[in-house]
This record gives structure tokens, C-alpha cells and sequence, in this order.
């Protein structure tokens, strides 16, 4: 009979900690993102009183740090019983309006190794929960000592453990958890089988440290909920300081540092920048600073003065004047004197002269004085001229005259000139001077003459130049050269025979160090498209667009890329995208124009659908017009003339755009707004018949595509013609159907439409007489009150599209999708608007009630609501 197996002796006390270990965390120094405390055991002196489960799990014990202070931790070793399952709660903890805590865990941990006679179920890790409340409701029952309700953080395993004989090694482990949205939270610790101890316990969260960048304030700010959230602060200029660009804001990230600034200010007039940026100090006594920026005060000019700090502009001394034009940086001088004096015909009684103003007459110039004397008697005379010309008559022949000129300003009378000397002719010489005084007439006829010649010949030129490409180039109908002075014309960049050349001409070389390229904002036929800024030299730092040329191109795309510079370096107008300038001699190559805050025309409508006035409208269309009348004037031809083209800054100026030729290159299939015909690429719904047809693009095609951006504008990014396929709406135009006007559209509007679609290209109106329509309408609001009817116009209307059979949808929310109205679906459900019968019988007061604020909104829906009702053969009123 075997005996039994004595007993095993109880384990000898293990070693948990040693005070020595429970050094404070030293900080790095250096620049770091704010923590503020929630809860930190480390510094509690008393008794933590946290609730344990059960009681003979988790226990309090007293210790000291390095310095012998008392403090108070946890720890745990029944790792000679199996199936552990010790709970340990810390008080209630007010969450302070933060969304993600941070919980800083100091611990040791025994190694199971080291631990003789123990079962196989030793742990050398424990979990970390959470639990959310209002108020401090838990007890020793509530909430149950489970998973759920707490929620689990992580499992907490340290980095290193310890055996008996080694010293107590101390982990430090970071966890964040969150959203957070009641009051405040408990942390729980379970322990499933191991010999720890816990440390200390601290709770914090993370912030952004106010700060200042760009010369603006921008405040503290919490970090966000997840450590991937980004927080927008706003921010405002400092003092002295003025906008530059707006909005003005930072984003927080999760781990509180401060990235991706937007907009900016500067130093105001009077003020420049100081303590590294940031402040603006007033410009000392003495000094000035004419223009808002980052430059200093300069010290004032010569012969002016300030008399207070923070000076724009130094003023004059006393006798000593500035012109009205004059630059704030020009000395202040006493009237300048007039220059030398030029004698243009002389007689037997009379001298004609003349002279140039002076360079810098101190202000508007009221008259001249000349003083004169015949030399052998020297008795002077004067008279006075309001031009730089005089004729002195009664003089003695053949005699020499001293003559002098001064000018006289509101600032008084400038010095007199240096003496000229001019002599009158004997009284035989008249007949000669007589042939003298017409002679600049007979050379002025002969130059004229000569003149119209060269003209004639320049333009026959040009006409035998352009005969000899009508068949190769793209542009027929585009003159090629300058033929008269002040006519400045377009000029093909396909023209030239090195096409470099042409970007040599049009478009500005910009170093790669002044560009700094910020973020991907979307792609384009050649490669990305890019927002950056551009910061010269001389010149203030601005926002601009980039379009850079992809990896691996080949020469003729390059050319491609870059003609769009070269043709858009050509026009400088409001209502014009403008060209910034071009980097070629580095990599990638770089287009750069101003950027244009809203981006598209188009997609800009469609995600403020309903928002804007319809004189707001009509201004837009405006620009849009003045710049196409602008591209008319100098013979370019636009060709693809749509919304998606038309780009729009922060002030709602829309403006032209894209001038690249990439849409005739080869097909893209994946594309359906571009259509093949005749080999070339071309976009159905906007072009004109005969540019379809025949491939025929003037002025008068670029119209026709003006009125069907005029309609998509009107409808707030509508697509043209709805989802017919390009072929049904060849067909259509072809028999004279034309588009509906889109709801609430002036009918003077739907009009200049139709004007714009008329067959004959002749008989469409030009982009000159279209602004000219839109000034009187715009300045005679009440003509844009009348509406139009879906039958107004002389041309056939299509099929109003616009307008669903509610009969066709299955769900409210199905047709809510129909007539772009999807954002509402939410609230029509929760208000119980959930069948077609309960819809019909809304009114404004029950979509003000359920959110819809919006003026368009509301007139969209309820205007679909009265086309429900009519279908159902109702008559209830609806209220507009």
C-alpha cells in the first residue's frame, strides 16, 4: 500500500517590490503636447479604499518611494489556487468634457519560473477595463464583476518580471480608450493567476497647447476621440495683425500635436514682425511700414517724419512735398524744375516751344510761367500756358531771346528752368520757315502712307499662312499674329516649330525651392493635381493649384502638358484662370495657377444645392460670360466650355478654365462626357450641332455650351439631359427638342438660353451682347421674379425629368434619392412621414418641423409633393 505524499510546506513570502524602484518618470525636455491629470495614485498619501472582489484577491499595502514618502499600491499572489478571477475597481473619475483618457500603468510582476510547487495555471499578464456613468453608482455588486458591462481596454503583459532573487523591475504601460460620453468612469483591474504588484495608477488625458503660427492665436484644444481624429481649432490674428487668408484654423491630432495649418495673417500697415514671429510691434518714431506683410520698418525718407508709433506713411517736412502718385518710399522734395526746352519753329516775330513736365512735379500741375528777355536789353517778360507749349509772339526779327520756364503745382511754384537761348529769323528767311512748319506734315503723310502698306502686306501674310494649315492645325479659325497695335490676338502654340519656345513666351519660369506642395487634391489626364503655396521672392507667400506631369512621359506629352501654360499664359483677365508660372528645368514638371478655394463649378451647385439668391446666380453666370467674351475677343476658341471647367474661389468669382488640348488625344472608354467623332473627342451635351456634325467650333459653338452651363447652373449641377445616352440627345436636337427651364428659373433666363441653342450659329447672340442681357437684368431684379413654365420658349422642350412618378419607388426614401433630396430620409422616418399618403400631405410647416430649413430645399420638395398629389388626382393646397 503506497503512502501518501506529505504535504508541500507553504511558500515563502515573495518578494513584490522594492521601495527603491518607485522612481518618479523624468521627462525628456523639449516641446510636448499638453497632459492633464484626471487621477494619479502616486501622490495619494492616505488610504485608496478601491473596491475588491472578492476579498481575498486584491490587497492594499503601504511602501516608500526613494525618498522615504509613503504611498499606497495593490498587489496579488494567489498563484497556489487555481481558477483566479480578482477583481480591483478605482473611485469614480469626472471625465471633464474629454472623448479619449489615457491610463498610465506602473507594475512588477513575479516570474512563474521562479515560483516553486505552483499549478500550471500561473499568469505573468492582467486586463485592463472600463466602465461609463453619469454619477458614482457603483457598489460592491453593481456592476456584476464581469466582461460585460465593463469594457476591455487591453491585456497588460509587463516587458520584463523578476524571480526571487532578482529586484523588483518596474513596467510602465500606456493605454488610451474612448469614446467617451457620460459623466465619468471607473477603471477596473482583473487578475487571472498572477503574482503582481500594482504601482501606481494615472489617468489623464491629451491636449494641444495654445499656440501662435502664422501670426495667428489659435486656442487649447482637446484631442479627439480616436487617436486618428483630427480636431479643428479656430484661430484668430493677433493683435496688430490682419487676414490674409481664410479660414483661419489648425488641426489637433490625437497625440496633441498641432499639423496642417490653413490660412494665415500678417502684420498690419504700421507694424512689423517680432519675437520670432510672433507678435506684430508698432513701427518706432522714425520709421514706417507703407504695406501690410512680413517686411520691417523702414526708416523714413528724406526730408519727412513720424510723429506717432505704428506709422503707414512718414510725412512731409515743412516746404517739402510728395506727389499723389509718388510711392510712400520716395523722398519728399520742393518742386522739381521743368527740363530742358525744345524750339519746334521760329519767325521773323514768333518762337513755338516746348517741354517735357517735370519728372516729379509734387502734385497736379496747374500752369506754366515763362519768363523771357531779348538778350541785348534784358527786360523780361512772362506769360502763362496751362500746356508744356507756348507761341511768343511779338518779337523782333533776327534777334536772340533768353527764355525760361517754371511750373506751378497746389504746393506753389517750382525753380525756373536753366536759360536757353532761341533766335527769331530775318524777314527774307519766312518763306523757308514756312516750308520748315509743313515739312512734319508732308514726312507724317509719307509714314502714314507707308504704314497702311506694311499692314496690307502683314495680313496678306497671315491669310496665305493660314490657307497653308487649314488642314493641320486644330485652331483654322484662329489669327496667328498681332496685325495691329493694341489688337492683341491668340496665338497657337502648336504654331511654333519648337514648342518650348512657346512656354519660353507665355509662361514664366519659377525656381522648385519657391514651391512647396502641401496635399493631393485629385488627379488629371497628365498626373496629380496638387495645393501648395508659392512663396517669391519680393513677393507674398499665396495659395496655388499644381498640376505636375506623371513619371515616364513621353516628349509629346510633355508637349501636351505644357501648351496648357502656353495658352493660358496668353490671357490675363478676372473671370480667367491665371498662371501663376511653370517649373520645366527640374522634376516633376509643374503647371501653377491661383487656387481657387470651392474648386468645380459644378460639384460646388450641387453641394450647396438650394443656397444661394438667384441674383447670386446670375452673378455667376456673369463672370462666366466675361471671360468667355474676353477669349471670343482675342479668337480662341474654348471648345469645352462646361460647369466641371469653371472653377470658383471663396468669394463665389467663377472663372475659365481648362485650356489643355488633352481632349483630343486618344479615347478613353471609361470616360462617357468625351465622345469620339471624326477622330477627335468631344463632349455630346455641351456641343453645338454643327461642331458635332462637322466638327465646325467658333465663338458661336462656344455659345451653345454657354447656355447649357447657363442650365446647369439654374438646376445646381443638374447633368444635361438627364441619363440619356449621347446618341438620344443628338437625336433630340436634331428634331428641336431643347432643355425644360429647371425649377423656380427666371423665364428671362430660360430665354437666353434658347437664344443660345438657336440652329443657325449666326443667329445666336455673342458673349458681348450676352453680358450686356445679364448687366440689365441684374439691374433690374424684379425681371427675374417671373418663372418659367416647362412649355416657355419657342423651341420644344424635353420631357421635364426632373419630376418622378412617385409610383416608381418602393420607399419614401427611394424617391426622397430621385429628386436629390437623399440627406432628409432620416428625418422623414423619425417624423413618421414613412408611406406616400402620409408625404402628400405635408406642408411647410412640417418640413420646417422635421429640419428642412432651407428656402430651395423646401421649394424642391414641396414642389414634388404637388406632382404627388396631382398624380393621386388630389386637390390639397401646398404652401410655398
Amino acid at each position: 500500500m503506497a503512502r501518501a505524499r506529505p504535504p508541500p510546506p507553504p511558500p515563502p513570502p515573495l518578494p513584490l517590490l522594492s521601495p527603491l524602484l518607485l522612481l518618479p518618470l523624468l521627462l525628456p525636455s523639449g516641446c510636448r503636447a499638453l497632459e492633464e491629470t484626471l487621477m494619479d495614485t502616486k501622490w495619494v498619501t492616505s488610504e485608496l479604499a478601491w473596491t475588491s472582489h472578492p476579498e481575498s484577491g486584491w490587497e492594499e499595502v503601504s511602501g516608500y518611494d526613494e525618498a522615504m514618502n509613503p504611498i499606497r499600491t495593490y498587489q496579488v499572489c494567489n498563484v497556489h489556487e487555481s481558477s483566479q478571477n480578482n477583481w480591483l475597481r478605482t473611485g469614480f473619475i469626472w471625465r471633464q468634457d474629454v472623448q479619449r483618457v489615457y491610463v498610465e500603468l506602473k507594475f512588477t510582476v513575479r516570474d512563474c519560473n521562479s515560483i516553486p510547487n505552483i499549478p500550471g495555471s500561473c499568469k505573468e499578464t492582467f486586463n485592463l477595463f472600463y466602465y461609463e456613468a453619469d454619477s458614482d453608482v457603483a457598489s460592491a455588486s453593481s456592476p456584476f464583476w464581469m466582461e460585460n458591462p465593463y469594457v476591455k481596454v487591453d491585456t497588460i503583459a509587463p516587458d520584463e518580471s523578476f524571480s526571487r532573487l532578482d529586484a523588483g523591475r518596474v513596467n510602465t504601460k500606456v493605454r488610451s480608450f474612448g469614446p467617451l460620453s457620460k459623466a465619468g468612469f471607473y477603471l477596473a483591474f482583473q487578475d487571472q493567476g498572477a503574482c503582481m504588484s500594482l504601482i501606481s495608477v494615472r489617468a489623464f488625458y491629451k491636449k494641444c497647447a495654445s499656440t501662435t503660427a502664422g501670426f495667428a492665436l489659435f486656442p487649447e484644444t482637446l484631442t479627439g476621440a480616436e487617436p486618428t481624429s483630427l480636431v479643428i481649432a479656430p484661430g484668430t490674428c493677433i493683435a496688430n495683425a490682419v487676414e490674409v487668408s481664410v479660414p483661419l484654423k489648425l488641426y489637433c491630432n490625437g497625440d496633441g500635436e498641432w499639423m496642417v495649418p490653413v490660412g494665415a495673417c500678417t502684420c498690419a500697415t504700421g507694424h512689423e514682425p517680432a519675437a520670432k514671429e510672433s507678435q506684430c510691434r508698432p513701427c518706432p518714431p522714425g520709421s514706417y511700414k507703407a504695406k501690410q506683410g512680413e517686411g520691417p520698418c523702414l526708416p523714413c525718407p528724406p526730408n519727412s517724419r513720424t510723429t506717432s508709433p505704428a506709422s503707414s506713411i512718414c510725412t512731409c517736412h515743412s516746404n517739402f512735398y510728395r506727389a499723389d502718385s509718388d510711392p510712400a518710399d520716395s523722398a519728399c522734395t520742393t518742386p522739381s524744375e521743368v527740363p530742358t526746352l525744345h524750339l519746334h519753329s521760329s519767325s521773323g516775330s514768333s518762337l513755338t516751344l516746348s517741354w517735357a513736365p517735370p519728372e516729379r512735379p509734387n502734385g497736379v500741375i496747374l500752369d506754366y510761367e515763362m519768363k523771357y528777355f531779348e538778350k541785348s536789353e534784358g527786360i523780361a517778360s512772362t506769360v502763362t500756358s496751362q500746356k508744356n507749349s507756348v507761341q511768343l509772339d511779338g518779337l523782333r526779327p533776327d534777334a536772340r531771346y533768353v527764355v525760361q520756364v517754371r511750373a506751378r503745382t497746389v504746393a506753389g511754384y517750382g525753380q525756373y528752368s536753366h536759360p536757353a537761348e532761341f533766335e527769331t529769323t530775318s524777314e527774307r528767311g519766312s518763306g523757308t520757315q514756312q516750308l520748315q512748319e509743313q515739312l512734319p506734315l508732308i514726312v507724317g503723310s509719307a509714314t502714314a502712307g507707308l504704314v497702311f502698306v506694311v499692314a496690307v502686306v502683314v495680313i496678306a501674310v497671315v491669310c496665305l499662312r493660314k490657307q497653308r494649315h487649314s488642314s493641320d492645325s486644330e485652331y483654322t479659325e484662329k489669327l496667328q499674329q498681332y496685325i495691329a497695335p493694341g489688337m492683341k490676338v491668340y496665338i497657337d502654340p502648336f504654331t511654333y516649330e519648337d514648342p518650348n519656345e512657346a512656354v519660353r513666351e507665355f509662361a514664366k519660369e519659377i525656381d522648385v525651392s519657391c514651391v512647396k506642395i502641401e496635399e493631393v487634391i485629385g488627379a488629371g489626364e497628365f498626373g496629380e493635381v496638387c495645393r501648395g503655396r508659392l512663396k517669391q521672392p519680393g513677393r507674398r507667400e499665396v495659395f496655388v493649384a499644381i498640376k505636375t506631369l506623371k513619371v515616364g512621359y513621353t516628349e509629346r506629352q510633355r508637349r501636351d502638358f505644357l501648351s496648357e501654360a502656353s495658352i493660358m499664359g496668353q490671357f490675363d483677365h478676372p473671370n480667367i484662370i491665371r498662371l501663376e508660372g511653370v517649373v520645366t528645368k527640374s522634376r516633376p514638371v509643374m503647371i501653377l495657377t491661383e487656387f481657387m478655394e470651392n474648386c468645380a463649378l459644378d460639384s460646388f451647385l450641387r453641394l450647396n444645392d438650394g443656397q444661394f439668391t438667384v441674383i447670386q446666380l446670375v452673378g455667376m453666370l456673369r463672370g462666366i460670360a466675361a471671360g468667355m467674351k474676353y477669349l471670343s475677343e482675342m479668337n480662341y476658341v474654348h471648345r469645352d466650355l462646361a460647369a466641371r471647367n469653371i472653377l470658383v474661389n471663396s468669394n463665389l468669382v467663377c472663372k475659365v478654365s481648362d485650356f489643355g488640348l488633352s481632349r483630343f488625344l486618344e479615347d478613353d472608354p471609361s470616360d462617357p462626357t468625351y465622345t469620339s467623332s471624326l477622330g477627335g473627342k468631344i463632349p455630346i451635351r455641351w456641343t453645338a450641332p454643327e461642331a458635332i456634325a462637322y466638327r465646325k467650333f467658333t465663338s458661336a459653338s462656344d455659345v451653345w455650351s454657354y447656355g447649357i452651363v447657363m442650365w446647369e447652373v439654374m438646376s445646381y449641377g443638374e447633368r444635361p439631359y438627364w441619363d440619356m445616352s449621347n446618341q438620344d440627345v443628338i437625336n433630340a436636337v436634331e428634331q428641336d427638342y431643347r432643355l425644360p427651364p429647371p425649377m423656380d428659373c427666371p423665364t428671362a433666363l430660360h430665354q437666353l438660353m434658347l437664344d443660345c441653342w438657336v440652329r443657325d450659329r449666326n443667329l445666336r447672340p455673342k458673349f458681348s451682347q450676352i453680358v450686356n442681357t445679364l448687366d440689365k437684368l441684374i439691374r433690374n431684379a424684379a425681371s427675374l421674379k417671373v418663372i418659367a413654365s416647362a412649355q416657355s420658349g419657342m423651341s420644344q422642350p424635353l420631357l421635364d425629368r426632373t419630376v418622378p412618378d412617385y409610383t416608381t419607388f418602393t420607399t419614401v426614401g427611394d424617391w426622397l434619392d430621385a429628386i436629390k433630396m437623399g440627406r432628409y430620409k432620416e428625418s422623414f422616418v423619425s417624423a413618421g412621414f414613412a408611406s406616400f399618403d402620409l408625404v402628400a400631405q405635408m406642408t411647410a410647416e412640417d418640413l420646417l418641423r422635421i429640419g428642412v430649413t432651407l428656402a430651395g430645399h423646401q421649394k424642391k420638395i414641396l414642389s414634388s409633393i404637388q406632382d404627388m398629389r396631382l398624380q393621386m388626382n388630389q386637390t390639397l393646397p401646398v404652401q410655398v
